[in-house]
């Protein structure tokens, strides 16, 4: 309830008109500006350059300082590599610390942003740098609880990141505008056991009739959750015949008409699912948890190759296996984010910086790490550097990357998001 309390508390920030701009009020000193404004092509610009400066001043400020990283914590391999690889090489090059906090919901951590903006602490927060995208980033950054702008400036960013990429440059259809920092792409898709369900339709249609006819072996996690939402959303988009009328300014009257045939769908199959649709998992790591002991034949994922590691890992059987709809699924970009009240705002920024570096986005998107779609654009990079990212296993259960491209399907925005998560509870959890 909390969580839904904050994003209402967002959209009414902007329908009062809450300004887009963040951060610190830029100073004023003449010399200190002319100075970095004669160096823009080559160091990088924030809001607040008398503080921060060029990027060597940036690297300076950072040496020493602990970034509070505050991310969901739902999987081990994606922990291990912030907690080793990530952590290990800041530390060994630029002297800092990172602090990962877990997080079950991203929300939680913009609340206590939001707290703290409310008590005035807006200099010495307690988070550093979010794991966010979609409406937690809406919800930040019309509250002018961002840091920013910041992430084009900074040298990766300049250098690997296709800014004029819309999957980019906007989050849910809201433009970035520099408060954010790409982390990784993603794209749902729907997992499975092969040895024993060996006949699932792809047609939406289909699979909706199999998951009738084999009571009890799916389930989806309960929205909120980010993975359970995007199953309701592909079924929408299904249910209303695509996505294209959804993809403007949320309109009350639209959706109360048109996703009625959505809930109605859903609350169809509900008595079919896992423990008869009484209850739903709580979160993607639940559902993972019912997937690997056998309760469920079906998972489903935002990361494409997670199954694969999950396979390599040995949590899940071996007969794992991938597929996407035939009308196609959800995909996005997810980021990384400073709030405005951060006191190692430079740290942040760097270990932002790196994670965007072609050595480390590769080790991301090794299955045995994490398997993370790079954020960085490959045809940026050298012919050498390029050359690994393709002889990188995939492992079996990952689709390839032209099967992923040819169904990517855009989300809608952060208004239509809400109203889908309350909807769903009002129509299907609590009917």
């Amino acid at each position: 309830m909390k969580r839904i309390l904050l994003l209402l508390l967002g959209l009414l920030l902007i329908a009062c008109g809450a300004s887009e701009e963040s951060g610190d009020t830029p100073s004023t000193d003449t010399e200190t500006v002319e100075e970095s404004a004669e160096n823009m092509d080559d160091e990088m610009m924030s809001d607040d350059p008398a503080s921060l400066g060029s990027w060597e001043e940036v690297l300076a400020a950072a040496d020493g300082q602990t970034v509070n990283w505050y991310m969901w914590g739902g999987a081990d391999n994606i922990n291990g590599w912030v907690q080793g690889f990530v952590a290990e090489n800041v530390l060994s090059e630029y002297n800092i610390t990172i602090n990962m906090v877990p997080l079950v919901d991203t929300a939680d951590a913009v609340n206590k942003v939001l707290n703290e903006q409310l008590a005035g602490a807006d200099t010495d927060g307690s988070v550093d740098m979010i794991w966010i995208n979609g409406e937690n980033f809406a919800t930040m950054k019309q509250a002018d609880l961002l840091y920013g702008p910041w992430a084009e400036g900074t040298p990766n960013n300049k250098q690997f990141v296709n800014w004029e990429d819309a999957s980019v440059a906007f989050d849910l259809g809201l433009p970035v505008d520099g408060y954010e920092s790409p982390y990784g792409k993603a794209q749902f898709v729907m997992s499975y056991d092969s040895a024993k369900a060996t006949d699932i339709p792809t047609d939406m249609d289909g699979f909706l009739q199999w998951v009738m006819d084999n009571p009890g072996r799916f389930t989806y996690a309960a929205p909120p959750d980010f993975t359970g939402y995007a199953f309701v959303l592909t079924v929408c988009y299904h249910e209303l015949g695509g996505h294209e009328n959804y993809l403007g300014e949320f309109d009350q009257t639209t959706f109360d008409a048109d996703f009625q045939a959505c809930w109605d769908k859903l609350n169809e199959i509900e008595p079919f699912l896992w423990r008869e649709g009484q209850t739903y998992p709580e979160s993607h790591a639940q559902h993972d948890d019912l997937y690997a002991n056998g309760e469920v034949w079906l998972n489903m994922a935002w990361n494409p190759a997670e199954a694969s590691a999950r396979v390599e890992s040995g949590i899940f059987p071996e007969s794992t296996r991938t597929f996407v709809f035939d009308e196609g699924t959800p995909a996005n970009t997810h980021y990384l984010a400073i709030p405005y009240n951060s006191p190692n705002k430079a740290a942040a920024m760097v270990v932002a910086d790196f994670i965007l570096s072609p050595e480390a986005q590769l080790t991301k998107k090794d299955i045995n790490n994490w398997g993370d779609f790079p954020a960085i654009d490959l045809n940026l990079v050298d012919d050498a550097t390029r050359a690994e990212f393709e002889a990188l296993p995939v492992g079996a259960a990952t689709l390839t990357d032209a099967e992923l491209a040819a169904h990517r399907l855009p989300e809608i925005s952060a208004e239509w998001r809400i109203a889908i998560e309350q909807g769903w509870e009002a129509n299907v959890l609590e009917k």
